[in-house]
């Protein structure tokens, strides 16, 4: 998928400094509001999906030894480090030879794990990571620190994401997800970012709604 060079447009980001690179959201007024928005949706999805999340962890535990849910370290808002909370979905040694991305037909995922992944059930747990405010609903998804450093190696942008909060969804996982090269998801995070407003995050609710239904994109 090739994506299109974007640039930063006046008026929605601005430079901190010249020397550091940094960005800073110039509309707060939305994101106070999409903060609160974020809040009580949070809290009304959470009740609603409980008894879904409360027999995905009797499947799991079913299934396999250990947890029903996994927490991960990831890079939030500023640079700040958070656990993001998930439906286990892999056996619990998945990554006893260390840290890797997931990959199609993964065998480290069990049974109910691949259709908790395909209908991102396994993703439901983070709307406690929205009320704690470490997350928010759509954003730039987290990244683990390993991967921010890799990438970031790579792609000298790559920390500039951290200007808004991780989200649940985003434009990055309704446009591609695990197939986009790391690039190709900065570039969208990018758009994502300098074009944050009510219609682009609409958008996204309806393209994340699809993606439920369709699997696509799940590994």
């Amino acid at each position: 998928m090739g994506v299109k060079k974007l640039k930063f447009p006046e008026g929605t980001l601005s430079r901190k400094n010249t020397l550091s690179g940094e960005f800073i959201i110039s509309n707060h007024g939305y994101l106070m509001l999409k903060s609160v928005c974020d809040f009580i949706l949070a809290i009304f999805i959470l009740l609603l999906t409980s008894p879904l999340i409360l027999l995905c962890c009797l499947f799991i535990k079913l299934e396999s030894n250990g947890s029903a849910f996994y927490l991960q370290e990831r890079l939030g808002i500023g640079g700040r480090t958070f656990h993001i909370i998930k439906l286990r979905s892999m056996f619990i040694d998945a990554e006893k030879n260390g840290a890797q991305w997931a990959e199609k037909n993964d065998t480290r995922v069990t049974r109910i794990g691949a259709f908790i992944r395909k209908k991102r059930i396994d993703e439901l747990p983070q709307l406690i990571n929205v009320l704690k405010g470490d997350m928010a609903l759509i954003g730039p998804r987290p990244e683990r620190p390993v991967f921010v450093d890799e990438f970031s190696r790579e792609i000298p942008d790559f920390k500039k994401r951290l200007v808004v909060k991780p989200g649940i969804t985003g434009w990055a996982q309704v446009n591609g997800g695990y197939d986009l090269s790391p690039k190709e998801k900065l570039e969208l995070d990018f758009y994502y970012i300098q074009n944050l407003n009510i219609g682009i995050d609409l958008k996204i609710v309806v393209r994340t709604i699809k993606v439920i239904f369709s699997g696509a994109g799940a590994r």
